[in-house]
């Protein structure tokens, strides 16, 4: 796919992020954008703000633009197979950009974090801070998925329902609802405020004489959501009866509730820095002839091929150590965490690369089963 099967490469690159109300994609595009012009190469930046239509269009104008990259968050997975294949019909090389396009062989690429393992953290932290390996329980357990439209989503599901299981199957997690497909757990668009309809329901239907120890949550503002809810219902936030929730994405807001005590205990931070710059990384390497670095070849399946793909490792955060990783990485300041917001663009760390394939390792294919097929 280098250069020495066509004309020489420029690196054009066109750029479709998803949404606008998730702080990170903001981010994301702009990191993109300012890397892939930092190597000389021209770029194209759109953000489809939620609207499936307005992503489609966008590509095919970057397309009909001449770009010879898309680097491509989907919003609906299985929507954009046409517009690829006029992609593909004229050469343009396409990277799947943290959620996996499906139902398409036109997807050269995927860049990720191993999604599954998010899962696997954030059931851990509720087996630990539950204590559930020595307490016999039962400890009441609700879960939430994200939106079924994002790949993405089943691998967070399984991961944590696998790490469930064993408990499950000895009785220590009891689900009071009986929720626990994908299907009736999903979380529509990623909303924190579908996500505290749905909790409200389930303490209205099911939790009247019972008392909810724990909600697995995909996402942050999903997370913040379900925390509304449960405050609503006046669970009392820094108390030992307030159910432990997990999140991912470290954003600010979550950030301070894990700082403080008001709620969520526990997110999962995936280094979009390093994404960006991985992604950047393969752009370089192709427009030089050469191939990208990838780590994983059997696992992600997009209903058409196994993409190759290169996952980086996600990180669990929690008050004790929510500095280090994520004040100390200048990910966000101390500032930022505080207002509950990134108050403006979030400072560019200076020297922040990939990690090499010896730092990261071969990531586990955990997900990799018949059943995401």
């Amino acid at each position: 796919m280098g250069g020495d099967d066509g004309p020489e490469l420029t690196g054009f690159t066109g750029i479709s992020m998803p949404t606008d109300t998730s702080e990170r994609w903001v981010i994301e595009g702009k990191a993109l954008e300012d890397n892939l012009k930092g190597l000389g190469y021209d770029v194209i930046h759109h953000n489809a703000k939620d609207v499936v239509e307005d992503q489609i269009s966008q590509i095919q104008s970057m397309v009909d633009e001449g770009v010879e990259f898309l680097i491509i968050a989907a919003i609906d997975n299985k929507s954009l197979g046409q517009v690829l294949a006029d992609a593909k019909d004229k050469g343009v090389i396409v990277i799947s950009y943290d959620r996996l396009i499906l139902e398409t062989p036109d997807v050269d690429y995927y860049a990720s974090f191993n999604n599954y393992q998010v899962g696997v953290l954030q059931a851990n932290h509720i087996i630990d801070r539950l204590g559930m390996r020595e307490n016999p329980g039962p400890f009441n357990v609700e879960i939430f998925s994200g939106d079924l439209g994002d790949n993405n989503s089943q691998y967070f599901f399984m991961g944590g329902l696998d790490t469930f299981e064993s408990f499950i199957y000895d009785g220590k997690i009891v689900i009071p609802s009986g929720q626990t497909e994908q299907s009736p757990t999903s979380t529509a668009g990623w909303s924190g405020d579908v996500a505290m309809e749905r909790m409200n329901t389930l303490l209205a239907d099911f939790y009247d004489d019972l008392e909810l120890h724990a909600v697995l949550s995909p996402y942050d503002g999903i997370s913040r959501g379900v925390v509304q809810a449960l405050v609503d219902a006046d669970y009392e936030p820094g108390t030992d009866d307030f159910p432990v929730v997990t999140g991912q994405d470290a954003e600010a807001a979550s950030i301070k509730a894990i700082k403080d005590g008001t709620g969520q205990t526990e997110t999962v931070f995936k280094d979009t820095r390093l994404l960006a710059s991985t992604v950047t990384d393969m752009v370089e390497a192709l427009v030089g002839g050469g191939e990208p670095e990838v780590n994983d070849l059997g696992t992600y399946d997009n209903g058409f091929k196994f993409v190759p793909s290169l996952l980086l490792d996600p990180v669990d955060v929690t008050a004790e150590n929510y500095v280090e990783v994520i004040v100390e990485s200048e990910y966000l300041t101390e500032e930022q965490i505080d207002a509950g917001e990134a108050l403006s663009e979030r400072p560019r760390r200076t020297g922040v690369t990939a990690p090499s394939r010896s730092e990261r390792g071969r990531v586990p294919s955990g997900p990799g089963r018949a059943a995401f097929a």
